[in-house]
């Protein structure tokens, strides 16, 4: 047990499930919505208490929205959903509206919710479905047996405030999933730790009471700027986004990846701030429009801890640094992993046999690998190469005036790609796809 309670501490509390789903962001809801409607016993466990805020730029591309309509999560407009038909990019004296791309598999439109609300309409879809939905209980550590296997966690109980009660709580079950973010305390309770060769991103926003509330376009601008230590202005590795919500509100703000020599040295806030400024005043965007402060999270990219698998504990979704190194999106995989690791874990334990059962969950890795390995690879090796000033300056320079470029582009960045057949483009991004390693 890698949390134990202090000798002045109450009792743990002992409760066993079938599954342990820790973390109810987007990863975790998933993951036990589909395992309750398995008939497994869930218990799903979230720190917080919802309504809760998550640094996010609430943009979801058609990828997240195939994966809510596969859920079963309604997305009408009176629900508080907006719709969006593409993406706007703005850089280099160029404005480039792009539709999504006419694929087979997905939606032709995507969507934009303020996370406060997405993730607590998950978690309810969650326990709507059968699972038992823990608001206000931290994780602290696992619980293993003599042979390192987890069996269960630790947890202390917190109040609305977020302050611990000193009530714990220690609960069990065979298998274990982690879908408690970038940090994972779980995960790295359990020796999985960051892989230093995967590339990092982070991430500033706030939102913005402004007249674009309900643009049909989500923006992306190309051209944020900072200086070196020198003073020399260098264009940064990243983007700034503008996604409208139709509720009055856009969230505003930028992501920037740390293969450039600036990250670490900079300030994104003043960066963001320095561009909002440059907004033209029509569009209401300036200090007496912002409606909340601006915050930061980082990015864990390209499957940055490993193994998503071992000893009876699945990594899903930003525990297992599943976000897009080519565009910073991690709500559409933390989805889907979700979704396949339910499948796997629910396969698992119908089975009787203790081997068949390892044999079953192990296979979680290479399934999530043969699906994503080779495209995240393609993005580090793209952050790589933006990482320099240069290339980035000229990739706006010269690839934004190119449509046919940007929409190719568009498709590879989103993993947009017709997955069989399809024209040329999608056959060159499937061709290098399967071409690169695994991550």
């Amino acid at each position: 047990m890698t949390d134990t309670p202090s000798e002045a501490a109450p009792p743990a509390q002992r409760e066993s499930a079938d599954v342990i789903v820790v973390g109810a962001g987007p990863a975790g809801s998933a993951t036990a919505a589909y395992l309750a409607r398995s008939g497994l016993d869930v218990l799903l466990l979230e720190k917080a208490r919802f309504p809760r805020d998550k640094i996010c730029g609430d943009g979801l591309t058609p990828r997240a929205v195939k994966e809510l309509a596969t859920l079963g999560v309604a997305t009408r407009e009176e629900d508080g959903w907006h719709r969006n038909h593409g993406l706007r990019i703005i850089g280099g004296g160029m404005r480039l509206s792009l539709p999504w791309p006419e694929v087979s598999d997905f939606p032709g439109y995507g969507m934009a919710k303020a996370r406060m609300d997405l993730d607590e309409t998950l978690a309810r879809h969650a326990a709507a479905s059968g699972a038992q939905l823990r608001e206000g209980v931290s994780v602290t550590g696992a619980v293993r047996d003599g042979a390192g296997r987890i069996t269960g966690v630790t947890a202390k109980l917190v109040d609305e405030r977020g302050r611990a009660t000193g009530e714990r709580t220690e609960l069990r079950a065979p298998v274990v999933v982690a879908c408690d973010g970038v940090s994972s305390r779980i995960a790295v309770s359990m020796g999985r730790e960051k892989r230093e060769d995967r590339p990092m991103g982070v991430a500033v926003r706030t939102y913005y009471e402004t007249p674009r509330h309900d643009d049909d376009y989500m923006e992306s601008w190309l051209e944020l700027w900072t200086r070196d230590e020198s003073g020399r202005r260098i264009q940064m590795p990243g983007y700034g986004w503008l996604f409208p919500l139709g509720n009055g509100l856009s969230n505003v703000g930028l992501g920037m990846l740390d293969t450039s020599p600036a990250f670490g040295n900079t300030d994104y806030k003043d960066v963001m701030r320095r561009w909002v400024a440059e907004m033209p005043g029509e569009w209401q965007i300036s200090d007496e429009t912002m409606q909340a402060p601006i915050r930061g999270a980082a990015l864990p990219m390209s499957f940055n801890r490993q193994p998503l698998y071992a000893d009876g504990l699945l990594l899903v979704g930003d525990a297992g640094g599943m976000v897009n190194p080519f565009n910073g999106e991690g709500i559409d995989y933390a989805l889907q992993s979700g979704r396949i690791a339910a499948d796997i874990v629910a396969r698992a334990l119908a089975t009787g046999d203790a081997a068949a059962r390892e044999r079953t969950l192990q296979s979680y890795t290479t399934v999530m690998k043969d699906d994503l390995g080779g495209y995240f690879t393609l993005g580090r090796i793209f952050a790589q190469l933006i990482g320099h000033p240069e290339v980035m300056r000229l990739a706006t320079k010269y690839g934004l005036p190119r449509t046919t470029l940007m929409k190719f582009l568009l498709k590879l960045m989103a993993n947009l790609s017709e997955p069989r057949g399809g024209g040329l483009d999608d056959r060159v991004i499937s061709l290098l796809a399967r071409m690169a390693p695994d991550a």
